[in-house]
């Protein structure tokens, strides 16, 4: 239990976009693997000496053998890694969804090893297509085992249909015996995220339940075969806050556990941080860590908690020493031929199409494609948003030729949610600044058509014309629910454009409802040619400060 001097780590431990975690301890090492969904390169791998500070090391599906998007919906791909450790080597489990509406699920579930955590990964060992949230088990008998959650098409039955056991074969590569339906879940029902443990002769099996939003929950059930029956938690829930809407931490659920070396037990989990007065979380699903105990009679507990365990937002530090990374940069002047990793792309295995590094020494180059609606490819090289508030900007050099070509400072949450401050040039050849928005609805787009001296939308002065050459600086300020973009041509006297925007947009239970929302927000830079003469925009620098 918590003693009154003991160091305290604040929750969450990943801020941002980083849903789903799996947690490996490897020596005095702390690895957890995120989802990224539709961004590439694809899933995120954290390190962390301390549990307290956590640096971002590696993606490891970085090329087109171990994944391609192109072409799938928003909040599909990378979903729910998992992590884990044996002899010498780092495995790493992942599903690529490639269908989200209607009845079906086309979930294709992968294996890929590498003997360091930033190394080149192996090409993927198919495993099966069953269902998504796959996890490897190793056992202490040298057998490994398999699990996922199966995905039941048919109307009448529960979609959620259980989770599925397998075993693994190293030699063969592939799945073999006989597949087993080991666990059906809780009253709580949407049974998904399985990861199995061995402890005092027990199988754990633990999942997530209620579904991802804000009746989430972590599950235990233990047998004393891996293959069950499985008896459920008599204390409860391991984690949830779905009846306690009040507490800052809220969906929590989906995760794993793990122990220090020196026997602490803790675990990670997903979790949201909801606007002050809303349910929208602009930081979208977020990675929290809690600490946990054991019961005499072997159950596993959060700590403070005898039945349902409650998430809070200060946790109790390890016994070890505290490793502080140095402090992640705030301004990237894009020197180096390599993108800093606090940026990705979408969905595409090809970034040579969307942007250079070496085009133009000291810029990043950006090349139109398609459509920030599109699910191919779209030049947009955003990073996370890990605060409720902070500033961002870029200075761009943009000579657009035609309408259709555009550029600029984009706020995205995924095709049919965004903010975009850009650049374009109208029927008269006059370069001008503007905003457009999509707020949730796909066959809704709106170009505010901005005008000086006013602060609605639709009037009928001059535009906020723009030099017809030179540089453009272009920035976002974002609190909370509000965004504000302002531009600048000298970087020392800056507009502000004339409207707030509703940066509740921004999060995942915004919009029609339609499709998943499972991302978070990010905010970078963007450029779009719907003419097909791939135009370039060049940005000297990307600055993101914390408010």
């Amino acid at each position: 239990m918590t003693t009154p001097t003991q160091p305290m780590i604040q929750n969450p431990i990943l801020p941002g976009f980083n849903p789903d975690p799996s947690i490996v301890a490897v020596g005095d090492d702390f690895y957890i693997a995120t989802s990224t969904f539709e961004w590439y390169p694809g899933v995120q791998i954290h390190h962390s000496k301390d549990l307290k500070n956590w640096q971002l090391v590696s993606r490891p599906l970085n090329r087109k053998a171990l994944l391609d998007l192109r072409g799938e919906p928003d909040s599909c791909g990378v979903w729910a890694p998992c992590l884990s450790y044996h002899d010498g080597l780092f495995y790493l489990i992942y599903t690529d969804v490639k269908r989200f509406d209607g009845d079906f699920k086309d979930a294709h579930n992968y294996l890929t090893t590498c003997e360091t955590i930033d190394g080149d990964w192996s090409d993927p060992i198919y495993m099966n297509s069953s269902g998504f949230d796959p996890s490897l088990f190793h056992d202490d008998d040298g057998k490994k085992w398999f699990v996922n959650m199966v995905w039941d098409h048919r109307r009448e039955k529960n979609r959620f249909g259980g989770i599925l056991l397998q075993e693994y074969c190293p030699v063969k590569q592939k799945l073999v015996g006989e597949i087993k339906n080991i666990f059906a879940g809780s009253k709580l029902a949407c049974t998904e995220a399985p990861h199995l443990y061995k402890r005092n002769g027990y199988y754990y099996l633990l999942t997530a339940e209620g579904g991802t939003f804000y009746t989430h929950a972590m599950t235990l059930a233990r047998s004393k075969n891996i293959d069950g029956p499985y008896e459920l938690d008599p204390y409860g829930y391991l984690l949830t806050a779905k009846d306690n809407q009040h507490l800052p931490l809220q969906r929590t659920g989906h995760g794993d556990l793990f122990e220090t070396a020196s026997g602490e037990t803790y675990l990670v989990h997903l979790c949201g941080r909801p606007l002050l007065g809303e349910r929208r979380c602009p930081l979208g699903r977020e990675t929290g860590l809690q600490k946990t105990y054991w019961t005499d009679d072997d159950w596993l507990r959060v700590e403070n908690a005898v039945t349902d365990g409650l998430p809070t937002m200060e946790v109790p530090a390890p016994s070890l020493p505290e490793h502080p990374w140095p402090a992640s940069q705030t301004q990237h002047d894009f020197d180096s031929p390599q993108l800093p990793i606090e940026f990705q792309w979408l969905r595409t295995p090809n970034p040579e199409r969307l942007f250079s590094l070496s085009a133009r020494s000291g810029y990043l180059r950006l090349i139109g494609r398609e459509s920030i609606g599109s699910l191919y490819e779209q030049a947009l090289v955003a990073r996370r948003q890990e605060a409720f508030s902070y500033t961002a900007q870029t200075a761009m050099e943009f000579s657009p030729a035609n309408f259709q070509q555009t550029a600029g400072l984009i706020c995205y949450y995924n095709s049919q949610k965004f903010h975009y401050c850009y650049v374009s040039i109208d029927d008269e050849g006059n370069r001008f600044v503007d905003v457009m928005s999509c707020l949730g609805n796909p066959d809704l787009t709106l170009t505010f058509a901005l005008r000086e001296g006013h602060t609605e939308p639709w009037v009928t002065d001059e535009r906020f014309i723009l030099p017809s050459q030179g540089p453009v600086y272009l920035g976002a300020e974002v609190s909370h629910h509000k965004l504000n973009f302002s531009f600048s041509t000298d970087e020392i006297h800056w507009t502000k454009l004339p409207i707030n925007l509703d940066y509740s947009i921004i999060s995942d239970e915004a919009g029609s409802g339609e499709g998943a929302h499972f991302t978070g927000g990010f905010v970078g830079m963007a450029c779009q040619d719907l003419s097909g003469q791939q135009c370039t925009a060049d940005f000297d620098y990307f600055n993101y400060i914390e408010q």
